[in-house]
This record gives structure tokens, sequence and C-alpha cells, in this order.
């Protein structure tokens, strides 16, 4: 009997050790995993918090311009431009508001940044935009207004597009490998410039991490 003991009681230990063993492996393991994690969002967790001047005008909740549909997360940012050569982003946005008499089709952004650099919020970025197809459920919607038929963007324009996109990125723990275009989607060229100037698109998207970085560069000057 006591040698009976003797091995139920070795087993208990070799099970005791063996548990041990798999816990601190687990816990390892996780605290890799949130390091991970850590450094992966790094930039967007330090990127930009102050936010770019921008007007509310949110859109009527209607069936074709905002549906009043929640987004599960934000995943990306979708870039597009209006082209409609010359128009202001409250004449834009204006348009999506008429979509729910006019019914002629679904559109909207959650954005539109102006010629003269102003910016008008028309949808809650907590909703979805009719305005990427595919990713309309994951992403937030950019519309750009442009002088010229060619779709290029002012200085003014730019300049608010990158503050814009820099802000959101840090908003929703996004990278600018996460913004995208409207032809990225579908194929579209939209943002025209963009998609027939793939230096300057990939310009755009470092100068958001440029803009990121002097952000916190000014930031830790300040302090």
């Amino acid at each position: 009997m006591t040698g009976s003991y003797r091995k139920k009681g070795k087993k208990k230990a070799a099970g005791r050790f063996l548990g041990c063993v798999v816990l601190l492996v687990l816990i390892v393991v996780s605290i890799v995993k949130i390091n991970q994690f850590r450094e992966g969002r790094l930039d967007a967790l330090d990127a930009v918090e102050e936010a770019p001047d921008y007007d509310v005008e949110l859109l009527t909740v209607n069936p074709y311009s905002r549906p009043g549909i929640a987004m599960a997360k934000v995943k990306g940012i979708v870039i597009h431009y209006t082209a409609n050569p010359g128009s202001t982003a409250m004449q834009n946005r204006d348009y999506f508001e008429g979509l729910k008499d006019s019914k002629i089709t679904k559109a909207s952004s959650h954005f539109i940044v102006g010629i003269d650099g102003e910016i008008v919020q028309c949808i809650p970025t907590a909703e979805i935009a009719y305005a990427s197809n595919g990713r309309n459920t994951d992403t937030i919607a950019i519309e750009c207004c442009h002088e010229k038929e060619d779709g290029k963007f002012n200085k003014k324009t730019y300049n608010s597009l990158v503050h814009l996109t820099a802000w959101l990125c840090g908003k929703f723990q996004l990278s600018a490998d996460d913004v995208i275009r409207h032809y990225d989607v579908t194929g579209k060229k939209c943002p025209l410039y963009f998609v027939e100037h793939e230096d300057a698109w990939e310009q755009f998207k470092q100068d958001v991490e440029n803009y990121t970085e002097k952000w916190k560069s000014d930031g830790r000057k300040r302090s």
C-alpha cells in the first residue's frame, strides 16, 4: 500500500509540475503577443491627436445616402475624388443629401475635402457610407474636390487631406498601408490623378507618415 501511495504522490507532483510549466508557457506567449501588438500599433497609438478643423453637416438618415447602419470596426480609409471639377465640399454634401428625394442612386462619403481646404463631415464614423462598394462596412470614405479634369488636388486640398487622413489613422489605430484608393477596391479610376500617377499616390502615403512623425516630434519639443 505504501508503495502505491508513493507512486500516486509522484504522479500528482508530476501533474502539478506539468500544469505549472504549461501555465508559464501560456503567460510568456501572452506577453509576447501583447508586445507584438503594441509594437505593431505604436505609430498609430502615438499618431496625430489634433483633429483638423471641420464642419459637421450630417446627412439626414435615409436609404440613399445615410442608411444609419453601424460600422463594426474601421479597418481602412478609402480616398475618392468627386469627378465634378470646380464643385465645393458643401455642394457635394448637398448632392448626397438630395439623393433622399431624387432617389437616382446610392452614394455618400464620411468626409469631403474642398478646394479651399475646408472639410465637411457628412456621416458619423460609427456608421457606414455608400462609397466604396464591398468595403463600405469597414472603411471611412474621404471625397476630395478638384479644380480641373485631371483630378489633381490643389495644395490646400492636399494638405487638408494629409492632416485628416493622419488624424483618422491615429484615431482608429491604422497605418498608411491601411489607406487605399477607390481604385484598389473596384478598379474604378478614382481618385483619377492618384490612379494615373502611382508615384503621386505613394508620395501621398509617405506624406501621411511624415505628418505623423512631425506631429510627434513637435509634441516632444512642446513637452
